[in-house]
């Protein structure tokens, strides 16, 4: 489907291009240009403090027309901003929704964090089932997706808010045995490792520069992850010498997750090694358990050394072990994603992510042309959802992304006492995050101010390793202000007790 777009506010074309993709894919084309199937014409209208959004299609549509009327803010800022495209992707949506006669699960929503928009609501003197009633009638959510959204909300009761001086720490270790076919992380195959031991002595350099700034700012780090990549992908010794040194700098954390994701990259010695550090968590991700699904993703590993690796950890005395899975992958259908759950129950991990697969723009799968699946995907998440419930857990954070099959979403679900409180921290955003290594998005959260900084660290490996020195100056810079904003809570905090 190619739909022409005019509109006197071009800032919002792409925000217009997300609705039409949510009724016609990611392979729909959104253009201003000859040929096209159809085209979408929207004028806007200001009338007494009433903005009115009108979209006509034409084309193969036969003339189709929504108009919808919003009271219109007038701050000139970003308030603004938000309600006016709100509206007009709102007004569209419902066009196409008429168009096709489909509803999406998430209704209109094409962001990443939709439990923003349940917190707004509570924030704004809504009771939880006000809430609920809002994200219907405002985003034409279902049922399922507000009731999923709820349970987030409550497993992430007491944990949300964290002081203004709490930051979390993220290490990224850009190296991988193989690629995944879906793969767009800034990581690279390990190859011969020659880049490793340059790569971690600007990273401990990075660590070393960090640490001082994070104590001269008042950043009190608690949790860490060290994610990638596959952290795993590093021989014993250098992943004994990173946990060693990041320990030394950053002390001894409440919550340290490291991501062991490839059951091909872990045996006795790195286990015991791991378990010999203040890990608190690990990730053993088996994606799926079907072996030929394994073998077309680019993943070196079967599903019998996934359940090996699994068992050696539980006897070494791992007590919090996340799994991963993919629904919609290459050539699985229901009954196979049905298979990779049922041996996931059997080995009960601590918690389990289900992911949506996402066809990004840098992955080997896009590369391919693969035409994503539609069938029975939705079918593929309700079943992770129903699994992990069956296996005493509930879901704790959720994310979604562009190029998912049927703009689904990613979710988390942990058993009681094993929420991973950096995945709360870095998808809710409520809690700043120092993130160190090639890739790595340092982010300051200004909750007063309502705004982020963000500070990121170049992802091509050898630049990172020659410009290490100027991602440092980019956390300082960013940190700054935070600092400040730190200083000031603790003079208050200091004349508070003084009085």
């Amino acid at each position: 489907m190619r739909i022409a777009i005019e509109t006197p506010f071009e800032q919002f074309r792409n925000d217009i291009g997300d609705v039409v993709r949510l009724f016609y894919g990611e392979g729909a084309a959104v253009t201003i240009e000859e040929p096209h199937d159809a085209e979408l014409v929207h004028t806007h209208q200001t009338e007494e403090g009433t903005w009115i959004e009108h979209f006509a299609l034409s084309g193969s549509f036969d003339g189709l027309t929504m108009t919808m009327r919003g009271e219109a803010v007038t701050d000139g800022g970003l308030e603004e901003k938000r309600q006016l495209k709100r509206l007009m992707k709102r007004c569209a949506y419902q066009l196409f929704k008429q168009a096709t006669g489909r509803q999406p699960a998430w209704g209109s929503l094409t962001g990443i964090r939709p439990t923003r928009l349940y917190y707004q609501q509570m924030e704004n003197g809504k009771s939880r089932e006000e809430a609920r009633a809002a994200l219907f009638d405002l985003f034409d959510l279902s049922k399922e997706k507000i009731d999923l959204l709820d349970e987030i909300i409550t497993a992430q009761e007491g944990l949300i808010r964290r002081p203004q001086n709490a930051c979390d720490l993220y290490i990224g270790i850009p190296f991988c045995t193989t690629r995944c076919a879906y793969c767009s992380f800034s990581s690279g195959e390990i190859g011969d490792g020659k880049l490793v031991e340059p790569y971690l002595a600007a990273l401990f350099h990075e660590i070393d520069q960090c640490s001082r700034m994070a104590q001269e700012m008042g950043l009190d780090i608690r949790v860490g992850y060290i994610g990638g990549g596959t952290p795993s992908s590093l021989t014993t010794g250098q992943l004994d010498r990173l946990l060693s040194h990041m320990q030394r700098r950053f002390g001894r954390l409440e919550e340290l997750t490291v991501e062991a994701g490839r059951p091909d990259t872990l045996d006795m010695e790195k286990l015991t090694m791991l378990r010999s550090h203040p890990v608190t968590r690990i990730s053993i991700n088996p994606q799926t358990m079907n072996d030929e699904t394994l073998r077309v993703i680019g993943r070196a590993h079967t599903a019998q050394q996934t359940i090996d690796t699994y068992e050696l950890a539980r006897s070494l005395g791992f007590d919090d072990i996340n799994m991963d899975v993919i629904a919609a992958l290459p050539g699985e259908d229901y009954a196979m994603f049905s298979h990779t759950l049922d041996i996931i129950r059997s080995l009960a991990p601590d918690s389990l992510t289900v992911h949506t697969l996402a066809i990004k723009r840098s992955s080997k799968l896009h590369e391919q042309k693969y035409q994503q699946q539609e069938e029975d995907v939705a079918r593929m998440v309700e079943l992770g959802r129903e699994t992990a419930h069956a296996m005493g857990m509930q879901a704790y954070y959720l994310y979604r992304q562009k190029y998912m099959a049927q703009n689904l979403e990613n979710v988390g679900y942990a058993k009681k006492g094993s929420i991973c409180r950096y995945n709360i921290d870095n998808m809710e955003e409520t809690t700043s995050v120092l993130a160190l290594g090639a890739g790595g998005i340092s982010k300051c959260v200004m909750r007063q101010e309502e705004k982020i900084l963000r500070a990121p660290n170049i992802a091509n490996i050898e630049q990172y390793i020659s410009r290490v020195d100027e991602m440092v100056e980019r956390k300082i810079a960013a940190f700054s202000e935070k600092a400040a904003m730190i200083r000031a809570w603790k003079e208050a905090a200091s004349c508070a007790d003084q009085r």
